[in-house]
Formats: C-alpha cells, structure tokens, sequence
C-alpha cells in the first residue's frame, strides 16, 4: 500500500448497466452492483442516511 498516493473509490458502469467498484490501491477486488441495488443505494444516500 503506497501512503503516498491518495486511495480512491472507482466506478466504472458496464455493459448491462451494472457498476463496478474497486479500490485504486487493490484494483485487482472489484464488487458488481446490479442497477436496481445501485438505485436503493443512490436513493438512501441522497435521503440523507448514514452508512
């Protein structure tokens, strides 16, 4: 892990509209998010829910 460089969340969006997420520092982990979870998530976020 290099402390150096800051760590960042990246979302990319793939062919069937899922996200995929991974870390900048373990780019090799990545979690898939369908759509429909994506949305609930945005939608309690944007609700102002802690997580």
């Amino acid at each position: 892990m290099r402390s150096d460089v800051p760590e960042r969340l990246e979302i990319a969006v793939d062919a069937d509209l899922n996200r995929v997420l991974r870390s900048s520092w373990r780019p090799e982990v990545q979690i898939v998010v369908g759509p429909q979870a994506w949305a609930v998530f945005v939608a309690a976020i944007r609700a102002g829910q802690d997580f």
